[in-house]
């Protein structure tokens, strides 16, 4: 089984493409290699390859990034499933687990992020906490998004360690991530990973 995140960027047009590509490149390669695992198309649309376990933190994680930029924000859809054909470009692969993407891609409407798997109560489960989620990640301003961002790079540092990298205080950077919701954005990626074992 893999998992597949189909996303864009929202509002890309507003800002200067140099602004956000390099830092959904970044993003993206944190969790793979491109072409074989990641690709942008469509110019403001990627498509990426994890591993089920990855895949909600990669989410958590690429959101963190394009959310630096004021304004800026990012829609994603999980897919898990079978890959059954791999054509060494991740646009041009396929199985259940990019159609589950797509499909979980085209309802998004309103939301930023959900997740379709074969188990439909899995996604119920999930797709409920996501929403709870996301009434305060989609308001993470540009510096809570950095401090979450090198949170997640950096998940054995402190929170003493983590200001010295960013030029902040300890006291600063316990704000904001609590403002960010951190603590419980790590517990529901931490329910979702021994959720998967259902699938």
């Amino acid at each position: 089984m893999v998992a597949i995140l189909t996303g864009d960027i929202k509002n890309s047009t507003e800002y200067k493409t140099a602004k956000w590509l390099p830092v959904l490149k970044q993003a993206l390669g944190h969790y793979g290699k491109e072409p074989t695992e990641w690709e942008i198309y469509r110019g403001d649309s990627f498509q990426l390859q994890t591993v089920p376990e990855q895949a909600l933190e990669a989410s958590v994680y690429i959101k963190a990034c394009i959310k630096q930029t004021r304004g800026m924000d990012v829609r994603i859809a999980i897919g898990l499933g079978e890959k059954t054909y791999d054509a060494g470009k991740i646009t041009e692969s396929n199985g259940g687990a990019f159609v589950h993407s797509g499909k979980c891609f085209e309802n998004l409407k309103k939301l930023n992020l959900a997740i379709k798997t074969p188990n439909k109560l899995f996604d119920e489960h999930i797709n409920l906490l996501l929403e709870l989620a996301l009434l305060t990640m989609d308001n993470w301003t540009p510096a809570i998004s950095k401090t979450v961002k090198t949170a997640i790079e950096n998940p054995n540092m402190n929170q003493k360690e983590l200001a010295s990298i960013l030029n902040k205080s300890q006291g600063n950077i316990s704000e904001e991530l609590n403002k960010a919701g951190f603590d419980e954005v790590q517990k529901m990626i931490h329910f979702y990973r021994t959720q998967l074992a259902q699938l």
